[in-house]
């Protein structure tokens, strides 16, 4: 049975979910609609739910409590027993006197109840009830288990460890009489973990040792595992016996150099608490390096054959690596890029190939943001998933004229959704072998092919001047159990996912979460970003929901890229990016099981996070507010109200303008925690004591750990968002022009700038705020502007948009609000200005929290400072560029603004040279006049002078 396509992960708001479970309880909660605070902070992160879900799992911050069980009834379809070591079980309830317990081992499965009592073939091994529960070393490792009893194995049952752990497993409770009490399933992660510890230093998946492949897999719960050999998908397999190494739990077969292309799968035969008997899988490689189409087969490559680089590989002249400080970095679709690229051959559109063409108009168009300061290009999942057809054939397309329909239709999303889940199109966030390029973004592909074409996709990109940063999304994968597209739960069934207290997979993040906690995972996490860096060259890693990783688990994987080398690896590990999502919400929230890696916990590893702060205060309200009128900064909060009652009187909203400001400020300054400013009300404050929903704005301990960005894949994008935002009857070009500003404080801020590609150029999704699945139409970057921005393309999704209806009719309507082609082209000017600012000083890319103290300041900060208008200088003495200082003004307001700074009286300052001949003829009005040190900038635009 095909799964159902998987919503893409969803801000939780007051505004959008009525009710919500509490983690490990029944209680419903009643949420009252939004005031003023519009997110309701988690650990001063961004909460996720999944859209659509019954429930959601949420911890707020500080409420966190140890997992405790209630009485375990007699229920072998869950695991509430946890075996945490080959000596320990957690078990948990109190334990009465008189009690005995005990665990049922039977190597068939087969133990059921009739009748309240055990029945099936099974060995029984008593269980003692230790005093004082758990040791406090036990209770580090699992704190979640911390209020929970212990129950210890005699030492002369611990040889038989590793065969209990190939059956059914049982932990009973019996009172003084006899009388079955309790009966429930184990949860084996820890036990395997202590057990089988040999096994994070195994080579798995195919490797080679000359010509003769090696296939190695870890599973040690499996009874039997032999391999399935194919010389074509389609042919019929040869069985091969595999060797189980007892130490290790890995089973291997070494092969001859004839298997090298060949096919294969994993029979494995093992317990599976989902159907709850032995179930025999035939299944592929987790650590798969290449795939049949459609994902069905494993193929067996050796990734280093010369045979599968693409001419130059092996001496690939990249781009030189930045610190992340000097990133700035452009988020894109593999299909978005290309799909509607007329310049594109149709059969590359949408394909790793579509970047090998530097003549195309994408590619010109990457080439010119590489040319004016843009360092890397982010991918969307690239790696294979779960939720499209590979083959372009098998891909279905909507069966309507979407063009022909009017602006504000509701056809045009109905007419996707019918092909939702046939079409070509998703964003990618169901996992399905990590450590493979998707075939669907594959001209051809089958086997190792794809694998080519990606290398390929990856010399284009450098080509053009750009570094590579791929998306990976390890925290989820998208099925467990026996499902066609589980892979991991079907080879260590019960292992490999984070299972709450009942033994339930939990779905906090959307789908079925992973646990990197365990040694396995997070060796997998490891050995696949090792892999893409080394055999794809990938120059950077933006983890998906990376909060529900271990801080360790991302300290690992920084470390074992540090160990990459251009002489020995062909890629210098050290020049990697790392980044992701820092949120800290679900089973995990507030170090519930381990010490979390978000944006707080990341503090001084040189780990980047997104900034949230400062994108809520750039954009206005929150990107799930019920009403999306609620202005900010950049869209016109208070100095140009769009009179909207959701913004509140004006007194309200020229206190929270200015309190925006100070937000800005903080993540102008990389959102250090400790930077020091004068806020809006004179105060002296530090980032930390800046207020965000409650929880500190600045977090980060040096610059480059803050991402900074006001639109991304997720939520509308800024062309959208400000379309609700602003005054109806704004003009197009001065709509470009609030878009210009926005952008402009990701680009001259300190830190990794970051933006959704094509917002430069005004691109815009038709007000879709959640596009994973909603199709070309919708989410195609049109690069010739006589096609219009997307805007106005029909109402979107109504699956997720569908409250948005009746503000996005009229606007969509608007044929004003579709900009022209001068009015696009001004937009992709000035963002190239505004990089090609950023490039000419060194002073915008500072690398430690000092320089950022001594050099950026803020100084008509206070009491007195005009709501809509930020002022920010950079002393550049000293660090090599042309200039003393720079000063940025940010007129957000719809008039010229005047910014007095008497300190710069008499000094020869004069607008940037970049900006002396601006696109935009009104930038260059910008003045200064050195009489009085004063600043004139005009409406809606923000300047850049230097000093001599």
């Amino acid at each position: 049975m095909k799964p159902s396509p998987i919503p893409r992960k969803a801000l939780l708001t007051l505004a959008s979910l009525a009710t919500l479970t509490l983690a490990g309880t029944n209680t419903l909660v009643h949420l009252e609609p939004p005031g003023d605070a519009d997110v309701l902070a988690v650990a001063g992160a961004e909460p996720w739910a999944a859209d659509h879900l019954a429930t959601t799992t949420l911890l707020a911050a500080g409420s966190h409590q140890p997992e405790t069980g209630t009485a375990t009834g007699l229920d072998l379809t869950t695991q509430k027993a946890h075996w945490i070591d080959r000596g320990t079980l957690a078990w948990p309830t109190e334990i009465p006197d008189g009690t005995t317990y005990a665990l049922m081992t039977a190597a068939a499965g087969g133990v059921t109840l009739v009748d309240g009592e055990l029945a099936g073939t099974y060995r029984t091994i008593p269980l003692q009830a230790r005093r004082h529960g758990l040791t406090a070393a036990q209770r580090e490792r699992f704190p979640h288990l911390g209020a929970y009893q212990a129950l210890a194995l005699n030492r002369k049952h611990l040889a038989g460890v590793p065969a209990a752990l190939r059956g059914q497993l049982v932990v009973t409770e019996r009172d003084a009489g006899g009388s079955l009490r309790a009966a429930t399933g184990v949860q084996i992660p820890g036990v395997l973990d202590d057990v089988y510890a040999p096994a994070t230093r195994a080579r798995l998946g195919p490797t080679f040792a000359g010509a003769a492949p090696t296939l190695a897999v870890w599973a040690p719960t499996a009874r039997t595992v032999a391999l399935q050999l194919f010389d074509t998908p389609t042919s019929r397999p040869r069985p091969v016996p595999m060797r189980r190494d007892e130490r290790t739990g890995v089973w291997s077969v070494r092969g001859t150099p004839a298997w090298t292309g060949k096919y294969y799968r994993y029979q494995v035969e093992a317990w599976q608490p989902a159907e709850q008997q032995m179930v025999t899988a035939a299944v592929t490689d987790p650590y798969s390096l290449a795939l049949a189409p459609g994902s069905t087969h494993s193929q067996i490559v050796d990734l280093a054959d010369p045979r599968l680089a693409p001419p130059g590989w092996t001496h690939l002249r990249k781009p030189a690596a930045v610190p992340a400080t000097q990133a700035q970095i452009s988020e894109l679709s593999v299909r978005d890029f290309s799909i509607a690229d007329s310049t594109v051959p149709a059969e590359r559109r949408g394909t790793f190939r579509a970047f090998t063409d530097p003549t195309t108009a994408g590619m010109r168009h990457l080439r010119a943001l590489g040319e004016a300061g843009t360092t890397h290009l982010h991918l969307l999942p690239a790696f294979d998933f779960a939720t499209i057809p590979e083959r372009r054939a098998d891909q279905q397309q909507p069966p309507c004229d979407l063009a022909a329909l009017p602006p504000d239709s509701e056809e045009q999303q109905r007419c996707v959704a019918a092909v939702a889940d046939t079409d070509g199109y998703n964003w990618g966030y169901d996992p399905l072998h990590y450590t493979v390029p998707e075939g669907g973004y594959a001209v051809d592909p089958a086997g190792a092919a794809r694998s080519t074409e990606f290398r390929r996709m990856v010399a284009g990109v450098n080509g053009a001047g750009l570094r590579m940063v791929l998306d990976v999304v390890y925290n989820h994968t998208s099925a467990t159990g026996t499902d066609p597209n589980s892979v991991l739960d079907q080879v260590v069934p019960g292992y490999y996912h984070r299972l709450l207290a009942d033994g339930s997979v939990a779905t906090s993040t959307c789908c079925a979460n992973t646990a990197p906690e365990h040694a396995m995972m997070g060796k997998l996490v490891v050995d696949s970003v090792v892999t893409w860096a080394r055999e794809y060259k990938v120059d950077g890693f933006r983890f998906d929901l990376m909060g529900h990783h271990p801080k360790a688990n991302m300290l690992a994987v920084r470390a074992a890229l540090d160990e990459l080398t251009l002489a020995r690896d062909g890629v210098d590990g050290r020049g990697i990016l790392l980044y992701g999502e820092g949120w800290d919400f679900g089973e995990v929230a507030d170090g519930a099981r381990f010490v979390q890696a978000t944006q707080t916990n990341l503090a001084g590893t040189g780990i980047g996070t997104f900034n949230d702060r400062f994108r809520d205060a750039v954009r206005g309200g929150g990107p799930f507010d019920a009403n999306p009128r609620r202005q900010g900064f950049a869209s016109g909060l208070y100095t140009d109200p769009n009179h909207d009652p959701v913004n509140g009187s004006l007194a309200q909203q020229r206190a929270r303008l200015l309190h925006q400001h100070d937000l800005i400020k903080v993540g102008l300054a990389g959102n250090l925690r400790g930077y020091r400013f004068t806020n809006t009300a004179g105060e002296q404050v530090t980032g930390a004591q800046v207020d965000y929903n409650g929880s500190p704005a600045g977090y980060t301990a040096a610059p480059g750990e803050s991402v900074t960005y006001v639109d991304a894949h997720d939520n509308e994008i800024l062309y959208d968002a400000l379309a609700y935002k602003l005054p109806a009857e704004t003009a197009a070009m001065d709509r470009a022009r609030m878009q210009v500003l926005a952008l402009g404080t990701t680009v001259l801020g300190q830190g990794a700038g970051f933006v959704t590609a094509g917002s430069e150029r005004l691109r815009s999704k038709s007000l879709d705020r959640n596009s994973y699945n909603s199709g070309d139409w919708f989410n195609q970057i049109r690069w010739d502007c006589a096609q219009g921005n997307g805007f106005g393309v029909g109402l979107p999704a109504e699956s997720d948009n569908q409250d948005k209806w009746p503000y996005a009719r009229p606007l969509l309507a608007d044929p004003g609000l579709v900009p022209d082609c001068a009015t696009v082209d001004l937009a992709e000017a000035r963002y190239a200005e505004l990089l090609q600012i950023r490039s000419s000083s060194p002073v915008f890319g500072l690398r430690t929290a000092e320089q950022v103290q001594q050099r950026v300041a803020f100084p008509l900060s206070g009491r007195a400072e005009q709501p809509g208008v930020l002022t920010m200088t950079l002393d550049s003495r000293g660090l090599g560029g042309p200039w003393r200082s720079v000063t940025v003004v940010f007129n957000a307001t719809p008039e010229s603004a005047t910014q007095q700074l008497t300190d710069l009286r008499g000094a020869d300052v004069a607008l940037h040279p970049v900006l002396r001949s601006s696109a935009d003829q009104m930038l260059r009005t910008s003045s200064f006049a050195a009489d009085s040190g004063t600043f004139t900038v005009p409406a809606r635009s923000v300047a850049v002078f230097v000093q001599r």
